[in-house]
């Protein structure tokens, strides 16, 4: 059976790392899916471990040591990929790290974007992509 090929946003990263509530429920759910395979970027991990190891959240920074190490592929940034987060944030009025996880998303294949924004914001109009939201009640 073929595993869903899914980007994990930084956010549901560090809701698994650090939460005990609801939300980093969600995230340990998506995170332990036998039947997904993780993909991630080099604008991820800048993201979420250079402040965990600043801060000595050993934890932490392994937590994220680990998902990188078992994730599938990891987006490695170069200027083409760059160049197509700008087309992605003109075409759905991205910021520039959505944008450029939206690129690395796309590039890698990925069936889906998992996420912990709010539906209401533009990541969710993207095209080619499906994107969700483990926020509770959305």
């Amino acid at each position: 059976m073929a595993k869903t090929r899914t980007f994990i946003d930084a956010g549901v990263l560090i809701a698994a790392a650090r939460g005990t509530h609801e939300l980093a429920e969600r995230a340990l759910e998506v995170l332990d899916d036998p039947g997904r395979d993780y993909v991630t970027s080099d604008f991820v991990r800048l993201e979420v471990l250079p402040k965990a190891v600043f801060n000595r959240q050993d934890a932490e920074a392994e937590f994220y040591r680990t998902f990188f190490d078992s994730a599938r592929r990891t987006i490695k940034s170069s200027g083409t990929l760059v160049a197509e987060a700008q087309t992605e944030a003109e075409t759905a009025g991205l910021s520039a790290i959505d944008a450029l996880h939206i690129a690395a998303a796309k590039r890698a294949g990925c069936a889906e974007f998992v996420t912990t924004e709010k539906p209401t914001q533009p990541l969710f109009s993207v095209s080619h992509l499906t994107v969700t939201s483990i926020r509770p009640g959305e």
